[in-house]
């Protein structure tokens, strides 16, 4: 099994261990080097099994998720999958650990036998995802060291290397607007894998008076987007909350989508509203999804919307940003550089509806320099 993805799990409950490793095992391509009880463990094991994906529990005796994660980082920055509780108390720590350096995250199954298959399914997905991410990112830097693979890990931009391969032109980012562009009516943010971390790089190099709202779908479970929104408005100049069913989209204001619901655009005399919509009544497999929001701006915003895809696994958002850009809106995607995962930016720029292709650090300049901020 050379081409296998071997897989750390630390976790105290032996369990959830088990549990974990049966899921896992279940894809051929997954096999599990080690199981340990805490972090302490944990961080002994990563130097003598050298995985390729680590899953993390956050709360165990001797040494916490969060402690062992953080000299993850420091020391042998791999992806670390954190499994969270979906409580207020889990959402929070599992935000500090996206802002430490996890990749992602999979809420721990509840009771139901579909919670147990859905938890299933993600776990996977993302354990392949972290291994690919970091293949890829090693072939991106050409070995050349884990200073770059580390801040991509992290969702921060990374120094594009000279051995890197370009798979699309990414043009610097101009002092004026560029010939073409218009000032959007608004801005939808489509992200996923990474998504944290690269949504506090972007708003917190937003100024405060950013004149055009912005409306992001972020997926996450239930009762994780609002403690996120809080977050990046203690830390950013722009107000950012979770949107509100009824709330006017306007300037200065990021609104996040809710988990668990999807989220629309509405005309209502002079104002864009976001309107919230039963999950239940549509067939996607994410909620909120990109798709559902970049449809609904295609329809009443048109030629003057902008959508900007952003890391993530997946092609949530490719679907809506081809309606945008069919009613004359513009396209903007991540590079594959500072993207965690480059997957929703990648389908969207292979359906050949990307105006341009941006790394995380310039996404703020050109979005300034677009709607003429300061």
């Amino acid at each position: 099994m050379t081409d296998s993805i071997r897989v750390l799990i630390v976790d105290d409950s032996a369990f959830m261990r088990r549990a974990i490793a049966r899921m896992l095992t279940a894809d051929p391509e997954i096999e599990i080097v080690g199981s340990v009880g805490d972090g302490a463990q944990g961080l002994e094991a990563i130097r003598t099994l050298q995985p390729d994906v680590v899953t993390m529990d956050i709360e165990m005796p001797v040494m916490d998720g969060l402690t062992a994660l953080k000299k993850i980082m420091d020391e042998t920055p791999l992806p670390v999958i954190m499994m969270s509780t979906l409580t207020q108390n889990g959402a929070t720590a599992t935000l500090t650990a996206l802002s430490l350096g996890a990749f992602d995250f999979v809420p721990k199954p509840e009771s139901s036998m579909i919670d147990v298959l859905g938890v299933e399914r993600e776990l996977r997905e993302k354990v392949r995802a972290a291994a690919h991410s970091r293949r890829s990112k090693r072939r991106l830097t050409g070995l050349h060291g884990t200073a770059s693979v580390h801040a991509a890990t992290l969702g921060h931009q990374a120094p594009a290397p000279a051995a890197a391969k370009p798979q699309a032109p990414v043009a610097p980012t101009p002092s004026v607007r560029p010939a073409g562009s218009r000032v959007p009516e608004v801005i939808g943010i489509g992200i996923s894998t990474g998504g944290p971390p690269a949504l506090q790089s972007l708003f917190s190099a937003l100024p405060g008076d950013f004149p055009v709202g912005i409306v992001v779908v972020q997926h996450m479970p239930p009762g994780f987007t609002k403690p996120l929104a809080e977050r990046l408005n203690r830390i950013c100049p722009m107000t950012i909350r979770e949107a509100m069913d009824g709330e006017v989209v306007e300037p200065k204001k990021a609104l996040i989508a809710p988990a668990g619901t999807h989220l629309v655009l509405k005309r209502e005399g002079s104002h864009l509203v976001c309107r919230t919509m039963d999950a239940s009544t549509t067939k996607t497999w994410h909620k909120p999804s990109v798709d559902v929001l970049f449809a609904s701006i295609a329809q009443v915003v048109g030629p003057k919307a902008l959508a900007v895809i952003m890391t993530g696994m997946g092609n949530d958002g490719t679907a809506g940003a081809t309606a945008i850009k069919g009613r004359g809106g513009e396209i903007w995607s991540q590079d594959e550089a500072t993207s965690v995962v480059y997957g929703m930016p990648r389908t969207v720029f292979e359906a050949g509806v990307v105006d341009r292709v941006l790394p995380l650090g310039s996404i703020p300049t050109a979005l300034t320099t677009l709607v003429g901020s300061s």
